[in-house]
């Protein structure tokens, strides 16, 4: 029998520039395979029993107690034995900064064990979390640990700051970003590149990919082409052009493969 428990928790607000939620989940299906979809915030998991096996390839997969993902292109291709049960948090870039040390461009498309970024307070935060019995104090758990490690950052322009506030708020014209920054556009790709991970183009595609995501969720969602329209695609063609490319399904095989196990956590309720 397949059983699917999603929670979201918010952290305190001194937080929120670094996290901007945590997600609680517990699965129990048949073993198989999960597609990690890329998105504009990098993805940190501690998981609460066994690991997160990824794989990409013909080898075998790695194996993560606790990890952070850096910002992707490509969706990550996570393989489970019929249980998933954890808590991911949603990390903004300033966050990679506070927390790690890092831009998040150096953690683009790459996976990494929490351990190796934090060391000892890696490891407490898996302990905590597995001895917690509430999503509310599994959530606590996460909120002292982060307390603890976060230090002082900041975005080191704030052109780039503001131009990545932009482009996830919504549709922008990533051509007239550059003239509103003030830089040629081959400077904002460059620096934003090596900041971020993504160059402004592909980040304006991820954010409107979420966005049509977003309407594919409910139980009412609209039919592709007005999810197409909506989204800000130019028909519907191009909304499966960039499913493909970001899920490696089309929207229609990716709602049959991985709505049963997916909800948005914006639509859910908080622990109780």
């Amino acid at each position: 029998m397949e059983e699917f428990e999603q929670v979201i928790g918010l952290p305190p607000p001194r937080l929120r520039p670094l996290v901007n939620r945590y997600i609680g989940y517990h699965v129990r299906s048949a073993p198989g395979v999960h597609r990690g979809l890329p998105s504009s915030k990098l993805t940190f998991i501690a998981t609460l029993a066994g690991t997160v096996d990824l794989r990409d390839g013909p080898g075998p997969a790695r194996r993560y107690p606790a990890l952070v993902g850096g910002l992707h292109e490509t969706p990550m291709t996570v393989e489970h034995d019929g249980e998933q049960f954890g808590v991911e948090a949603d990390l903004t870039p300033l966050g990679a900064r506070a927390l790690f040390g890092l831009p998040a461009g150096e953690l683009a498309g790459l996976d990494v064990s929490l351990r190796d970024l934090l060391g000892r307070p890696a490891e407490e935060l898996l302990e905590r979390l597995r001895a917690a019995g509430t999503w509310a104090d599994r959530f606590t758990c996460f909120t002292d640990v982060l307390d603890r490690v976060a230090r002082p950052a900041a975005i080191p322009a704030p052109e780039l700051g503001w131009a990545w506030r932009r482009l996830t708020e919504g549709p922008v014209a990533v051509a007239g970003l550059a003239a509103e920054v003030g830089w040629s556009r081959q400077h904002l790709r460059a620096r934003f590149t090596r900041e971020f991970g993504l160059s402004p183009k592909v980040l304006a595609r991820i954010v409107r990919f979420q966005h049509a995501r977003a309407l594919l969720t409910p139980p009412d969602r609209p039919a592709l082409a007005e999810v197409a329209a909506l989204a800000g695609y130019a028909d519907q063609a191009h909304l499966s052009r960039d499913w493909r490319a970001f899920s490696g399904l089309t929207p229609t095989a990716w709602l049959a493969a991985e709505l049963p196990f997916h909800q948005d956590p914006d639509q859910l309720p908080p622990p109780g």
